[in-house]
């Protein structure tokens, strides 16, 4: 079973199974699809209605995966049949080779980064948690991933000596991150009215408006207490953190 840890609200509850996280509740991108082209509204669409299956990760990589990606981006607030799906789409494009224009020299393929990098976290975990990371709590998987985050794998893995650490964090985070922000329900969470062709945009100075965009509705919230996204590393992160009030 899916393992979940939900933010918290001013008033000390959880947040949990909304059908639209963020700021707008009410904003729905897809109702401005009429003012797109045929092409844009194909490729919008088949973001919601076509989950590609999952080819290039065996079952068990795509298990530990997924655990991972549900560290790096939760979204445990969100109702499980509104789930983004970031996973697949990583998938597809490993599965097909598709590249994002370039690759460092210091890196090996993109394939070979995961399979290697997906194999060092499992191994890392059972030999500092004695568990596959899978199995480990969701605060133990948060303290592995921190160590990547920080460039200081705990425990070394020789892995990390083929793959620059710092490069496979970035590869990982950009991948999930450019999954999430494609899709329309992930546009809705931040107010984004998608492509402006053919539109455009007419407020084009001092944050005017535009006349279908919806006001913002803040609400205040606070991270798990299992998770370790807020916490900090050094005496100048303290003095410049703030809490968070956007998610």
């Amino acid at each position: 079973m899916k393992k979940r840890s939900f933010p918290i609200d001013a008033a000390g509850n959880a947040i949990r199974d909304l059908n639209q996280p963020g700021y707008y509740p009410d904003f729905s991108t897809m109702r401005q699809k009429k003012s797109w082209d045929a092409a844009t509204q194909r490729v919008v669409s088949a973001r919601m209605q076509q989950i590609p299956p999952v080819r290039f990760f065996t079952a068990d990589e795509a298990q530990l995966l997924e655990a991972i990606i549900d560290r790096l981006l939760p979204q445990d607030d969100r109702a499980q049949n509104r789930t983004i799906p970031i996973l697949p789409v990583i998938d597809e494009r490993l599965f097909t080779n598709a590249l994002n224009g370039f690759r460092y020299e210091d890196m090996p393929s993109d394939r070979e980064a995961y399979t290697l990098g997906l194999r060092a976290i499992d191994e890392m975990a059972r030999k500092r948690f004695s568990a596959p990371f899978v199995q480990l709590t969701l605060e133990h998987q948060e303290t592995l991933l921190k160590s990547l985050h920080d460039g200081k794998p705990d425990p070394a893995h020789q892995v990390w000596k083929q793959i620059p650490v710092h490069r496979f964090w970035a590869l990982l985070l950009d991948d999930c991150v450019t999954a999430y922000y494609a899709h329309p329900w992930a546009w809705d969470e931040i107010g984004f009215g998608g492509p402006a062709y053919p539109r455009g945009y007419m407020r084009l100075e001092n944050g005017l408006p535009e006349p279908w965009e919806t006001d913002e509705l803040r609400y205040e919230w606070r991270a798990p207490l299992d998770s370790k996204s807020d916490t900090v590393s050094s005496a100048d992160d303290a003095k410049s953190f703030q809490p968070r009030g956007d998610r």
